[in-house]
């Protein structure tokens, strides 16, 4: 059996390699060898066009919608906190369309971090602009735990409470249309959503890539096969 074609959304920024400086598509490494070692094909989706997303989406079998910039306030009808970052108006534009039609589509979805925040915001949702306590400092990556929420798909796959990788200071207010908690913080912080079945959508607050648990994105590349 072939495996999945996974794409997974990337940073839109300036970077330097070698003698060269100049607008790069970056993904850290983690994301795709994460997909591999969950045994899936990973494939870059830098921004494009939203008009293209739906032909994007007919081309593979799962997508991820990466970690990176704040989501910009006025996709979901509020004003910037002074403590938001400034926006990735391409990248906003680009994986809320690739979301919109993967949804459409039937084609598996796991947001991380800002991809479960674009998740909820797709589907109508608000978030919490600035909270403390889930990071360990300016580029530290942080732990702690969060605890399953029982019957739900990310409990199926996570039945126990778990210590996760985390760099986060937003999170879900209201919830999307349609969407569920299905894993909270220690403070009360949704830190999992998802769509109930058939569809599968499924967005984590955490960062899986930077640790050793395959089990999220092996659901993930599992339900895309």
């Amino acid at each position: 059996m072939s495996k999945p074609l996974i794409g997974v959304t990337t940073y839109l920024d300036q970077a330097r390699w070698g003698v060269w400086e100049m607008p790069a598509a970056l993904l850290p490494a983690r994301y795709p060898r994460l997909v591999q070692a969950s045994g899936g094909l990973a494939t870059m989706l830098p921004p494009d066009d939203p008009s293209a997303a739906a032909s994007v989406v007919a081309r593979i079998d799962g997508l991820v919608v990466a970690g990176g910039a704040d989501v910009e306030p006025v996709r979901y009808g509020a004003e910037p906190d002074p403590r938001t970052g400034p926006p990735a108006r391409a990248r906003d534009a680009w994986e809320l369309a690739l979301i919109e039609a993967a949804l459409a589509s039937g084609t598996p979805v796991l947001g991380i971090c800002r991809g479960m925040q674009l998740l909820n915001v797709a589907l109508g949702g608000t978030l919490v602009q600035h909270l403390d306590g889930h990071t360990e400092g300016v580029g530290v990556i942080g732990r702690h735990t969060v605890k399953p929420v029982p019957l739900t798909r990310y409990a199926a796959l996570v039945p126990e409470t778990t210590s996760v990788p985390t760099y986060h200071h937003q999170a879900v207010d209201r919830l999307g249309e349609g969407l569920s908690p299905s894993a909270y913080a220690e403070d009360g912080t949704v830190e999992a959503i998802e769509l109930p079945s058939p569809a599968w959508a499924l967005g984590v607050q955490w960062h899986p890539e930077m640790g050793e648990d395959l089990r999220v994105m092996r659901g993930l590349v599992t339900a895309a096969t």
